[in-house]
């Protein structure tokens, strides 16, 4: 593990869970303290959505240079494996931007926003319309998406980004994959 990690201690990761298991299940919460230079943290935020919409049109250099430059950085999105390091970031989002095209961000709600001094999530459902793979028509599609950003060296950078279609209740089977 590297010594960055470290900062994650088993309060605060519980802490984390229980507040987002409060907010999808609607409950109550105490919120953790909130994450130093807030209006930075939305500056970030709002480069983020103006990166899915490049990305919704092919372009993934704009998320790249959202995310850190280190090796413990990761990735997951709805068309493989998690991606850990910067070289396997951008190889996977340069993957993800090639399979859309013409597309626009139709709303990004968000869910949940968590911090604690220089540790962020932000838990969105992002609302996205593209010509998605070989299809010549547009599209809409739905995306939940947990992201954390860690302020390093006073700036907000992505060290994590998860993406998947899952925006409504499915059955208990669903998880075996048929």
């Amino acid at each position: 593990m590297a010594t960055h990690d470290k900062r994650f201690t088993r309060r605060a990761m519980v802490g984390a869970t229980a507040s987002v298991m409060a907010a999808a299940a609607g409950g109550a919460h105490e919120a953790m303290a909130a994450p130093a230079d807030t209006p930075g943290l939305a500056a970030a935020i709002e480069q983020s959505h103006r990166a899915l919409r490049a990305i919704l049109n092919g372009d993934p250099t704009l998320y790249e240079a959202l995310f850190a430059d280190r090796d413990d950085i990761t990735l997951g999105n709805p068309f493989g494996p998690y991606a850990r390091g910067k070289a396997a970031v951008s190889k996977t989002l340069a993957g993800a931007a090639a399979k859309y095209r013409d597309g626009e961000v139709v709303g990004v709600d968000r869910v949940a926003t968590y911090g604690n001094g220089n540790i962020a999530c932000v838990v969105e459902v992002e609302h996205d319309r593209a010509k998605v793979g070989a299809s010549s028509e547009p599209a809409e599609f739905h995306v939940r998406v947990t992201s954390v950003y860690e302020r390093l060296k006073g700036h907000w950078r992505l060290v994590h980004r998860h993406a998947d279609p899952i925006t409504t209740p499915r059955p208990a089977e669903s998880v075996l994959g048929r």
